[in-house]
């Protein structure tokens, strides 16, 4: 197979969608020395759309649409992502070889600073009516759920203009991924890790995934070794979860798979809109065939009240609608 001197890696232009391509980027040159390998920014539907709550006008697919149909076209040979971001099926000719290792899948709760110190404390101490912002049904759902007193409101934008909406008083506290918080050099403002009892973590939260053509069998073998087994098993058993339940909207849908002993443990929820509902399932089982567990889940869940939240949350909205949001 012949060597190629150049890989174009497609993007977001977001900081921590960049911050995760650099880190690619610098794995691949550490596998092809003197090789140039350059980001293609593309900004994609998502990224257009500041104004609106992205429930309203779609999920997933409006955060890799652009970068998929640039590698279809040869614009780049490689596309990064935020496995949240990722839908579970592929346009014909790409697939997703490669998850690479976890950071922190944990929600973070993050609240305003005073002289150096947090004002609330922890999500336990937020006074009652608060209003706390966040970009996802997943976690006001299961806010909601356990404090129906706060006030829920929409939070956009990139990380330093969700702090400083914080910090300027708009809301109490915020709720964010702690993995890109993290990647981004702002772990000092993480106020508390939320524990998954209290917000199960989005579908493959926290990992990155590499997105290619099949028929490219040099990008292929060259991304092959960033693929970390432990994590693909279980974001693959997420994802299984989540391919079973989602249908034609953003819904209120998270899942946390993690290993134990060679197993895989795992837990899944499907949550009303205004959470006064939240279907939860647990399973456990063999790592051999992490698709078969998350599928099994779902069926569980879906026996035991899912199938009625998932249908009237469908029965409702817009078509071509799913997922989580990327933060």
């Amino acid at each position: 197979m012949k060597k190629r001197n150049k890989v174009i890696i497609g993007t977001r232009g977001s900081k921590l969608a960049l911050w995760q391509a650099e880190w690619v980027k610098s794995e691949l040159q550490k596998l092809l020395p003197g090789a140039e390998v350059e980001l293609n920014k593309i900004k994609t539907t998502g990224d257009k759309i500041l104004d609106v709550p992205l429930a309203k006008v779609g999920g997933k697919g409006l955060f890799v649409k652009e970068i998929e149909e640039a590698m279809l076209s040869g614009a780049a040979d490689l596309a990064v992502h935020s496995m949240k971001d990722v839908p579970t099926e592929f346009p014909e000719g790409l697939h997703l070889p490669v998850i690479c290792k976890r950071e922190d899948p944990r929600d973070a709760f993050i609240s305003q600073m005073q002289n150096g110190k947090f004002k609330i404390q922890n999500f336990g101490s937020l006074p009652q009516g608060s209003t706390v912002g966040t970009s996802s049904l997943r976690r006001s759902t299961q806010l909601l759920n356990i404090r129906p007193d706060l006030r829920i409101a929409q939070l956009r934008g990139n990380l330093d203009t969700r702090l400083r909406k914080l910090d300027e008083g708009q809301f109490g506290a915020i709720i964010l991924a702690a993995a890109g918080v993290k990647r981004l050099g702002w772990a000092n403002r993480i106020t508390e890790i939320m524990p998954a009892e209290v917000s199960l973590p989005a579908i493959g939260q926290g990992a990155i995934g590499i997105e290619c053509r099949v028929g490219d069998p040099f990008i292929n073998d060259l991304v092959a070794s960033l693929n970390h087994e432990d994590t693909s098993v279980c974001v693959r058993a997420e994802r299984a979860f989540l391919k079973k339940l989602e249908g034609g909207c953003q819904v209120p849908i998270a899942a946390y798979a993690r290993l134990s002993g060679g197993r895989i443990v795992m837990d899944g929820l499907v949550g009303s809109i205004s959470g006064d509902r939240i279907i939860k399932g647990h399973i456990e089982g063999d790592r051999g065939n992490p698709e078969a567990l998350g599928t099994t889940l779902a069926e569980d869940v879906l026996s035991r009240g899912a199938k009625e939240i998932l249908d009237e949350v469908y029965g409702r909205c817009a078509p071509n609608v799913d997922g989580e949001i990327s933060s």
